[in-house]
């Protein structure tokens, strides 16, 4: 392709794909920088052992907390980004979220849009997800104008088994909607998905259903190995004049009419920061001084209910979840979070987070549990913020809302002894697991209080958009990913309407 592009994307993952797949067919030029390469075909990519006790497939990459100690995050840098990871879990935000919600803990502030203008989004990427679900079992479920576009993932038997113990107890379990093709997924190697790279071998995530749908244009174009380091804004810092780019060593600008930032919400806003001049002493799209606070991550423990008298042969699991404390507590109190499987836990699993304990009891706690992922909200707040230092990487995370997961915890301690688990075993997941990252770069109508606008522009650069988590002004309690995928096609109809001379307005999701 000769000549600038009309739109350059940093970044492969959720936001940058999916936005991409949006312009695909508008006759709009387009390049998407991915610094990583697609994850190979390898036996590795199945090995739970090299999965999570020896960490193939995590970054050679240090990053550091708020009082300078330094880990090793779970951020993926390959094609697709973390959702080669991800638990295939594509479900809405609850109407709720959208509005002001009182934690015990604190205020969740209303977003700028409501459900109702997500919501045709919601659907368009369900259905470039391919989501496997069910209508009508999730009593928080907010309203949809079209049905799920697959049936869900079936139970496996011991699933099963306890989907029915859960609604002895009154309980309204629900089908995960799941972008997995499941025959597919089995027939490469039967483990759970959870956690697992995919090899373009049954999940749905942002390489093989978006990205592939970007690419059958011949007009979009993906270029591997290719490290965004920085924004040059103009002299005048009013637009985006090019990208500082890293290539086998080499160094070159590379320059577009519109630049759409998606490197996730810690990248994306260090990128913003690391490209601070005369221009933006602050950092791009900086002058409201939000760009990289309001950090979220969800607060998320691992529950392991465990009945003795119950084997659990399950391969995958995950196929069930719980919202009935999601709107309030159960008896009128602030709300508590969401409930769902997670992957099977198997001993090496376990073995990577318990290494004194021996194998056998490990082996036999795998054999019999049922493995939980309860998530509370984490609350925005400015000082929870990601900063640089030099070269350096900050995150400098603010837990929040810790009564209300607290809570949850315990309410989920009650519920599966009282559904026949006499042992429940429970761990918090740590600092090293940014997988729902989100708000660094939040949007709304104000920009002094804001970095975007309602479309991820910059409010300060109009050839700019962030399209990753980082636009999110709150984290809400379930998987954010579809709701990344809802704005980014919403934002790239707005592109074409603007490449059509048409306006934002008018855009609508195809039907």
């Amino acid at each position: 392709m000769s000549g600038a592009p009309d739109v350059l994307v940093i970044g492969s993952g959720m936001g940058g794909a999916t936005l991409a797949a949006g312009l695909a067919g508008s006759g709009a030029r387009v390049v998407i920088l991915e610094r990583g390469h697609r994850i190979p075909d390898t036996p590795q990519a199945r090995d739970t052992a090299a999965i999570f006790r020896d960490g193939v497939f995590r970054p050679q990459e240090t990053w550091f907390d708020g009082a300078g100690q330094g880990f090793n995050p779970g951020n993926y840098y390959v094609v697709g980004g973390n959702t080669k990871f991800y638990g295939a879990v594509l479900i809405r935000y609850r109407e709720s979220d959208f509005a002001a919600v009182q934690h015990a803990d604190g205020v969740s502030p209303a977003w700028p849009l409501s459900y109702g203008e997500m919501e045709p989004w919601y659907g368009a990427a369900e259905a470039l997800f391919a989501v496997r679900g069910a209508a009508g079992q999730d009593p928080t479920e907010p309203a949809r104008s079209t049905p799920f576009p697959h049936p869900p993932v079936p139970d496996e038997p011991a699933i099963a088994v306890v989907r029915e113990r859960l609604r002895r107890q009154g309980l309204k379990p629900f089908s995960l909607p799941l972008a997995v093709d499941l025959d597919r997924w089995l027939a490469r190697g039967r483990t759970p998905w959870d956690a697992y790279p995919d090899t373009r071998s049954g999940k749905l995530d942002a390489e093989t259903a978006a990205l592939a749908t970007a690419l059958r244009d011949p007009g979009v174009t993906l270029r591997t190995g290719a490290r965004a380091l920085r924004l040059l804004p103009a002299a005048d810092g009013r637009r985006i004049d090019g990208v500082e780019v890293e290539e086998g060593g080499e160094r070159s600008v590379l320059r577009a009419g519109t630049y759409v930032l998606a490197a996730g919400a810690v990248n994306s806003a260090a990128l913003l920061l690391f490209s601070a001049t005369d221009a933006c002493p602050d950092g791009v799209a900086n002058r409201s001084g939000v760009v990289g606070r309001h950090f979220m991550n969800h607060n998320c423990t691992a529950m392991l209910a465990v009945d003795p008298r119950l084997p659990n042969p399950s391969v995958y699991q995950k196929t069930l979840g719980l919202n009935d404390f999601y709107l309030d507590d159960g008896a009128g109190g602030p709300p508590l979070g969401n409930v769902q499987l997670l992957g099977k836990i198997t001993t090496p699993i376990l073995q990577a987070q318990l290494p004194r304990v021996p194998a056998f009891a490990l082996a036999a706690l795998a054999r019999y549990s049922v493995d939980w992922y309860l998530m509370s909200e984490d609350l925005p707040h400015p000082d929870s913020r990601v900063r640089i230092d030099g070269g350096r990487i900050i995150l400098d995370w603010r837990r929040s809302n810790a009564t209300g997961h607290s809570r949850l915890v315990t309410r989920m301690r009650e519920v599966f002894r009282a559904a026949g688990f006499p042992i429940v075993l429970a761990r918090p997941f740590d600092r090293r697991t940014p997988s729902h990252q989100c708000g660094t770069v939040r949007f709304g109508t104000d920009p002094a209080t804001s970095a975007l606008d309602l479309l991820c522009r910059a409010h300060d650069h109009p050839n700019l958009h962030v399209m990753d988590a980082s636009f999110l002004p709150t984290s809400a309690a379930v998987n954010p990913s579809l709701t990344v995928a809802a704005q980014a096609l919403r934002v790239a109809a707005a592109l074409r309407g603007a490449r059509a001379g048409a306006g934002v307005a008018a855009a609508e999701p195809a039907s």
